[in-house]
């Protein structure tokens, strides 16, 4: 990979630089953290293109990768390298939808902290309870992002639709890694998106959880170190 591309550090939902803090050396020193509190996935493609010029790496760990697949759809001839972490190309289904205007609801009620930790938390791990100091981060995380924010991300999450599609015509080195205990977005949904991907390959992290940069960092940064050295262009 050149050295001077840019690598960008997408978050997922409710989650703030903290999340790649124990990788970002790992991934070279133009490291770009980007924020996405837009309400829908598409203007969260543009905060993603708006935060540098020209080519560069994108890092996206669940709803930052989702938006990451719309940076591929919209712009393929700037993403140099594409890395998909814990996430799903699918579309949402009637009980994702459902759950999360429920979630949007009881936010606007002034339960954001309870819908957190009782709702969000359990998921983001590869235990339930997890332990004290993954769920403390996370939770911090999460004030910081805040509560509109939240409901703005809960807006584009329901504007998803089927990224099969753009994913197959993708001429970016790619990688997508999970964990094998994700809860959230299991091995399944990362095969389904590395078989459509011509240049992708799967990383699948044993005993791992939803959020792998907080909760095997060092496995983590040792992948992405060793994709990053081998990056390539490849042609169509």
């Amino acid at each position: 990979m050149p050295s001077d591309l840019p690598v960008l550090l997408v978050p997922g939902m409710l989650c703030d630089p903290e999340l790649w803090t124990a990788v970002r050396d790992d991934v070279g020193p133009r490291a770009v953290d980007v924020e996405i509190s837009a309400p829908s996935i598409g203007e969260m493609a543009e905060q993603v293109l708006a935060s540098v010029d020209g080519e560069f790496v994108l890092i996206g760990l669940s709803l930052g990768a989702i938006a990451g697949i719309e940076v591929l759809r919209r712009a393929p001839g700037r993403v140099a390298g594409f890395v998909a972490i814990s996430t799903n190309a699918a579309a949402p289904t009637d009980e994702q939808l459902a759950t999360w205007r429920s979630q949007a609801e009881r936010v606007r009620d002034g339960g954001f902290d309870r819908v957190v930790r009782d709702e969000i938390l359990p998921a983001m791990f590869a235990s339930d309870p997890p332990p004290e100091v993954h769920a403390e981060r996370f939770v911090a995380m999460a004030r910081r992002i805040g509560p509109d924010v939240f409901l703005r991300q809960l807006a584009a999450q329901a504007t998803r639709s089927d990224a099969f599609g753009a994913l197959r015509y993708s001429l970016s080195r790619s990688l997508v890694v999970c964990g094998s205990a994700d809860a959230l977005c299991p091995v399944s949904f990362h095969r389904r998106i590395t078989a459509a991907m011509p240049h992708a390959d799967l990383r699948v992290v044993p005993g791992a959880g939803h959020l792998l940069p907080l909760e095997h960092p060092h496995v983590l940064s040792g992948v992405l170190r060793d994709w990053l050295r081998e990056l390539a262009p490849v042609g169509p």
